[in-house]
């Protein structure tokens, strides 16, 4: 086998590596006579079509991965918009309540609380340690707060109601898994530099203690104060094994996501998705809705006002994010709060209504002192939003008469029922079409099938994080950046947004179509890069000198491609 040696440079100084090499062929005897690789890729696809049930098309798609990554990788690219629904949401939320019972083999990295003082040990078992360069990193506890604030409590006690996937113990690997194939996929980052890691603080869903086939400790989770000692000692820990590493933390408990963002963030180079990965992507779409909006009412950007229904700690972090939209525009901190209105189980939120959780106090209203208001459709009529974003996980909660309220108000109304999975959405691409004459600007968390309208195909938008986080991770990792700042997300954001074709903006799209994902990866990794130059904490300080064109072509130089 020739062996290529290509040049490269690094920190000014011009060296050698090994080009990569396709992978080696069967000896002779030891494949059929003829293995044609399109063919080959061919059949793959077929095996994979040929199962009707979604949890087993995943189940071939992780062994395939398993045994011939180019394979898997090359027909994840190819054909993007089957494959997604299946390595991440919906199909992976159900492979990680399942994930004990269709277990075959190791992948990633279990580190539980049993391992506290000899974290660092553990973390050096991982076989590829100088090749990691992501790591997803979940406790497997995905119940957020934004599903409480409105259920009643009587609904948490009997269990009748399901809060995102709920606390999945170490089922939650998959979420990592899932995470880490889709940076790959999108951003080109090799399969050897990805580590899924579940950190098993035990679990609080009996169903789990009693399975026989649960991996986990079969204990309840600890309490905050071993908590924070074992995460001291994992970060610590997991910067000294792989100093090239950056992290993504992923689906904690409300509380403990943003402890372990505002502990950690400083130190270290992580960012967590659930955060401002949903954050980023929900301005992107809502950057794009806006210009439509007001191209068709004849109103400036500023004058847009935006209403939440779901006042968790999710949508507050949303809300934050959205206020960018304003700021851009030239507007005051004070005045882009202002444009913002929230929506909780008790109604609208102002101050004079009484105590309150603490994260809603920031966009509580201070104008508005009269009886409480708790009817959506009485929202609606006093606030006259031009936006209604949902993240509430309630089914339905943006009936028909919600709907005809905001196309009633605005010429194009935005309604982005942003909860997860479909059958908690607060409506549907349907509903939303019919009820506002095809005027809406749709984007949901959910996928929805595009349809016909009046002659005309009106595609929805989905806001999904994995238009983010893969190109924002893939920026980090070429700057080499000492932390993840606001403005590189902000960049991300605002790169995405600005990522859509002159077709795409044609038919009113408000996100780029997914079969692009590689093209509009590298080009946020670009912007991010850029972010991180102009705040100071890159360390791929060569990259500076290079003009956009440049910078843009020395990206997609390192985006791995599977060789078949």
């Amino acid at each position: 086998m020739t062996i290529i040696l290509t040049p490269y440079w690094s920190n000014g100084v011009q060296k050698l590596k090994m080009a990569p090499q396709p992978p080696p062929k069967p000896k002779q005897g030891l494949a059929p006579p003829v293995l044609n690789d399109d063919i080959h890729t061919v059949r793959c696809l077929a095996q994979l079509r040929s199962k009707e049930i979604p949890l087993e098309k995943y189940i071939y798609l992780s062994a395939l991965k398993h045994e011939n990554p180019d394979m898997f990788y090359k027909l994840c690219l190819n054909n993007m918009a089957e494959f997604t629904p299946i390595i991440y949401t919906p199909v992976v939320g159900e492979a990680c309540q399942k994930w004990s019972a269709i277990y075959r083999r190791p992948e990633g990295m279990y580190i539980s609380i049993k391992d506290k003082g000899k974290i660092g040990s553990v973390l050096k078992n991982w076989p590829k340690l100088d090749e990691a360069r992501i790591a997803v990193v979940t406790d497997g506890n995905d119940y957020w707060i934004l599903n409480i604030e409105l259920f009643d409590l009587m609904d948490l006690i009997v269990g009748s109601r399901i809060l995102g996937l709920g606390d999945l113990g170490v089922n939650g690997m998959g979420i990592s898994v899932g995470k880490l194939s889709l940076y790959v996929a999108g951003a080109g980052i090799r399969p050897h530099s990805t580590v899924p890691i579940c950190l098993d603080f035990g679990t609080n869903t009996q169903k789990y203690l009693d399975d026989p086939f649960y991996m986990g400790l079969r204990q309840r989770r600890i309490g905050d104060e071993e908590m924070i000692e074992f995460m001291d000692e994992f970060m610590h820990e997991i910067s000294a094994a792989f100093p090239k590493l950056l992290i993504q933390f992923e689906d904690f408990s409300t509380d403990h996501a943003f402890m372990w963002l505002e502990r950690f963030r400083s130190k270290y180079p992580l960012f967590n998705d659930d955060i401002q990965g949903t954050g980023a992507v929900v301005l992107s779409g809502f950057i794009n809705a806006a210009k439509l909006s007001s191209a068709a009412s004849g109103k400036p950007l500023t004058s847009h006002r935006i209403l939440f229904f779901g006042a968790g700690s999710a949508g507050v972090g949303v809300a934050m994010q959205l206020m960018s939209f304003f700021t851009m525009q030239g507007l005051s901190e004070k005045e882009a709060r202002e444009r913002i209105w929230l929506v909780d189980s008790q109604g609208l939120v102002f101050d004079a209504r009484g105590p309150m959780a603490e994260h809603k106090k920031y966009f509580s209203r201070r104008d508005y002192a009269g009886p409480p208001i708790k009817d959506l459709l009485d929202i609606l009529e006093y606030v006259k939003p031009t936006a209604l974003l949902g993240l509430s996980t309630i089914s339905n909660a943006f009936h028909a008469g919600v709907i005809e309220a905001m196309a009633a108000l605005n010429p194009r109304p935005i309604i982005f029922p942003l909860s997860n999975p479909v059958n908690l959405s607060e409506c549907s691409f349907q509903d939303a079409v019919q009820h506002t004459d095809g005027q809406v600007l749709f984007a949901s968390g959910s996928p929805f099938p595009e349809m016909e309208w009046k002659g005309k195909m009106l595609y929805p938008g989905q806001g999904n994080n994995m238009y983010i986080f893969p190109g924002l991770g893939l920026g980090a990792i070429l700057a080499r950046a000492t932390s993840v700042t606001d403005t590189m997300v902000e960049a991300s954001s605002l790169g995405l947004a600005e990522s859509l074709t002159p077709d795409e903006r044609s038919v009113d799209l408000l996100y780029p179509r997914i079969e692009r994902i590689r093209e509009i990866g590298a080009f946020i990794a670009k912007e991010v890069i850029r972010a991180s130059q102009k705040a100071g904490v890159d360390r791929s300080t060569d990259l500076r000198s290079m003009s956009d064109e440049e910078l843009l072509a020395f990206v997609y130089s390192k985006m791995w491609s599977p060789m078949i």
